[in-house]
């Protein structure tokens, strides 16, 4: 098994056997993110794809879980993809998911019929960086499409039948109203997208990024952790899917918030007043404990 550069995957898919199909993420522009500044976005020959399987399948013998690497394997040819999958599902006998992330754009790139044809090859899981519901938001962070974009690359997700696990970033809007604005319109559009997982994690400055630059220079304000639990709690409270799993747990969260909607709501909510309310940073994680 061989591998260039960084390699992230989503704490779900910890016990996933990971093939780079792509190296790096295909938009590589949100001011937010650091992950693939080591290389620039190339789709790796399908040979050396297909070799890396052959060695895993020697060295792991089965697996039940892939996760197709970089950032937004999606990116590549629809044949080539099913032609990844059909190798990975005659290699693994025991292979039930393969999951990715996806990027909207390379996500709108693909017709419904090219998107259904990859989930019925066995292409089972979407991760979806979302980031925030507001649409003069995303063209902040540079996020390369707008709230009707994203939305759309989600539906059709969706509509496609894949297991649509949406990311999105709390404090991406820094200190000020547009805290609130940011959350109320990410549960909205995590209404009308309706994914199976939302998973919420805090901004984090990476250093060499343009937000980390921000932070530097004071033209951007960090949330405090109290300020970061409040945005968390509306939007936990505009949320009205049912069932949706609300994922809060990520090492980067002041506060790990888990359960399933609408069932563990109130509950989640009273975890989050208490914490608020009292402004006891017992109760948080502290600043060792947090990370990417």
């Amino acid at each position: 098994m061989r591998y260039q550069g960084t390699i992230i995957r989503p704490f779900s898919e910890a016990d996933s056997y990971l093939l780079q199909c792509t190296l790096g993420c295909s938009h590589n522009q949100c001011t937010f993110c650091g992950t693939y500044k080591d290389k620039p976005f190339r789709i790796r020959p399908l040979q050396e794809i297909k070799e890396d399987i052959r060695m895993a399948r020697q060295h792991l013998g089965d697996a039940r879980k892939v996760f197709l690497c970089d950032g937004d394997a999606i990116a590549m040819p629809t044949d080539m993809l099913l032609d990844i999958l059909k190798e990975l599902y005659t290699a693994f006998a025991s292979l039930r998911h393969v999951g990715t992330y996806v990027g909207p754009q390379s996500t709108l790139g693909k017709s419904m019929e090219e998107l259904r044809a990859l989930r019925a090859a066995g292409l089972t899981k979407a991760y979806l960086g979302v980031e925030t519901g507001d649409n003069r938001l995303l063209g902040q962070v540079r996020k390369g499409v707008g709230a009707p974009q994203m939305l759309l690359a989600g539906r059709n997700l969706v509509a496609a039948d894949f297991n649509l696990s949406a990311m999105v970033l709390l404090g991406l809007a820094g200190r000020g109203e547009g805290s609130q604005v940011h959350a109320q319109a990410t549960a909205d559009m995590i209404n009308a997208m309706a994914p199976r997982y939302l998973a919420a994690m805090t901004v984090t400055p990476v250093p060499r990024t343009p937000l980390f630059q921000q932070v530097q220079s004071g033209e951007f304000e960090l949330l405090d952790a109290f300020e970061t639990l409040a945005e968390m709690r509306t939007l936990l409270d505009g949320l009205t899917l049912d069932p949706l799993k609300f994922v809060g747990v990520h090492a980067s969260n002041y506060l790990p918030v888990n359960g399933t909607l609408q069932r563990d709501k109130a509950g989640m909510l009273a975890l989050l007043d208490e914490a608020i309310q009292s402004r006891d940073p017992r109760l948080l994680r502290s600043d060792s404990q947090r990370g990417l």
